[in-house]
């Protein structure tokens, strides 16, 4: 009876249309071997869903890694999932499999929606609350109202809406509907033209949110519905990181260390970093572009905005005693192409960057334009004591995939746009050899604009599937 009805619901999921497939191999490369990786295992946070399965990045250090497998590239069968136009660009799982996103749409509410991960196919939906954006906000780069959210560990969603709530979305076991059991308004401390770039909770419950527009950073005790802001006057384009006892949170000037006094966010340090004050294209701000990560030995890593672009990392102790804040800034990329928009992947004392420099309005005149290639390792050095460029890739182009590592296989997964003739946009899944920097193999997704994925993430399935928001629905990668 079961099989009956996935294959039933498999034959109404059409795939992505792709009128004007490329004419590059499809497959190139060779299957991997797996190669084992240390994997840097985050602290389980008490009010998210299991790691790796709670948000974007996975966990609440946002270490953008799995301890689970993803695909070696053996007959690899690429697949999409056309649905209503949106980008579900966060993907969790839950408890029961099921994927689990919110997405955002241009002209049309965001839409919470659950995804059978065989089929593709979405199960079922919560039309979120809509607003007008501020003057100014450009649609392709704008993350409020869902882009972030979180799955607790009950499966139920916390999203900011456009309209300065939260709602909390119960998913049902069997995946077929999606229920609003609590709503929490922050619009009384909030400004009517601030957006709540991301919410989260710390290890005591607390809902930590901060939003673009002069950088609030607030707490919501979900108990009492008290709410406590502090304003930094900068912008705040990213989700932050939370350790036990703090929350790393990095504006367009600088990097923050936050804890909660009387409930009540308070600075335990801040340092700035070079910035070019340069939008680069790619970027959102004219800042870093990435979600702060939390590494192994008491580090937090961002990259900063300078030319060329450098990984910054921190010491995250409250006070030091004779040693410097900052471990070391490592430039990556070249002078005038070094750009991301994306967080820092980590695994031991490794961190992994992409280069996003030179993507372009997917809905503009230069959509699906090839932005400047580059991925890059930088390794921290024993005791803290500087860091070192351990390989950089210049084949790779991923214009905004926020990649994945499993150190199950030793891969890194991506999404690029490759060099085609005149008229072709092709999309490849795309694995990296994390311990060399070698391009393991490519394979081809599809062409054109549904299969852009416009900064969503890509997320790796208990079975070792890859899957990916695009505009134009879901992609996924399996071994065969």
């Amino acid at each position: 009876m079961r099989s009956a009805r996935f294959a039933a619901v498999a034959a109404a999921v059409l795939p992505i249309p792709d009128p004007l497939p490329t004419t590059l191999p499809h497959y190139q490369g060779a299957p991997a071997a797996a190669h084992h990786m240390r994997a840097t295992r985050a602290p389980q946070n008490p009010f998210l869903a299991r790691n790796p399965r709670s948000n974007i990045h996975n966990d609440t250090w946002m270490t953008d890694a799995y301890r689970r497998r993803g695909p070696l590239g053996h007959a690899p069968r690429a697949s999409s999932g056309g649905m209503h136009p949106a980008l579900c660009g966060s993907l969790t799982f839950s408890s029961h499999g099921f994927i689990v996103s919110v997405c955002p749409s241009v002209g049309a509410p965001p839409q919470a929606r659950v995804i059978d991960r065989h089929t593709l196919a979405v199960l079922a939906t919560y039309d979120m609350p809509t607003a007008p954006d501020p003057p100014g906000t450009k649609a392709y780069q704008n993350f409020a109202g869902g882009g972030y959210f979180f799955l607790d560990g009950r499966d139920r969603i916390w999203s900011a809406t456009k309209t300065s709530h939260v709602f909390v979305l119960q998913v049902a076991r069997n995946g077929r509907s999606i229920t609003k059991v609590g709503d929490y308004d922050l619009s009384g401390v909030l400004r009517p033209d601030e957006r709540i770039s991301s919410a989260l909770p710390d290890f005591k419950g607390r809902i930590w949110f901060v939003s673009k527009k002069d950088g609030a950073v607030g707490i919501l005790n979900p108990h009492t519905r008290r709410i406590r802001v502090r304003r930094l006057g900068e912008e705040v384009e990213n989700s932050f990181a939370v350790g036990r006892r703090a929350v790393y949170i990095v504006s367009d000037r600088r990097m923050y260390r936050f804890s909660a006094r009387r409930g009540r966010p308070h600075i335990d340090w801040r340092r700035r970093y070079a910035n070019s004050g340069i939008v680069k294209p790619g970027q959102a701000d004219a800042g870093s572009g990435t979600t702060p990560t939390l590494m192994k030995g008491g580090y937090v890593a961002i990259t900063d905005n300078a030319d060329p672009m450098q990984v910054v990392v921190y010491r995250t102790a409250r006070r030091l005693h004779g040693r410097r804040r900052v471990v070391c800034s490592v430039p990556v990329f070249a002078h005038g192409a070094s750009a991301t928009e994306n967080s820092l992947i980590t695994a031991g004392r490794s961190l992994f960057v992409e280069n996003n420099y030179g993507y372009q309005d997917p809905f503009g005149p230069r959509s699906g334009a090839v932005t400047t290639p580059g991925f890059a390792r930088v390794d921290v050095r024993r005791h803290g004591r500087g860091c070192r460029l351990v390989w950089t890739n210049h084949d790779v182009r991923a214009p905004t995939a926020v990649p994945k590592l499993s150190t199950t296989t030793g891969l890194i997964y991506t999404y690029t746009r490759e060099p085609a003739p005149l008229g072709q946009q092709p999309y490849f899944w795309t694995a990296i050899d994390a311990h060399t920097g070698r391009t393991a193999w490519k394979v081809y997704a599809g062409s054109g604009l549904g299969f852009n994925n416009n900064y969503a993430g890509l997320a790796l399935g208990r079975d070792g599937t890859a899957y990916l928001g695009v505009t134009g629905g879901l992609v996924a990668l399996r071994d065969g």
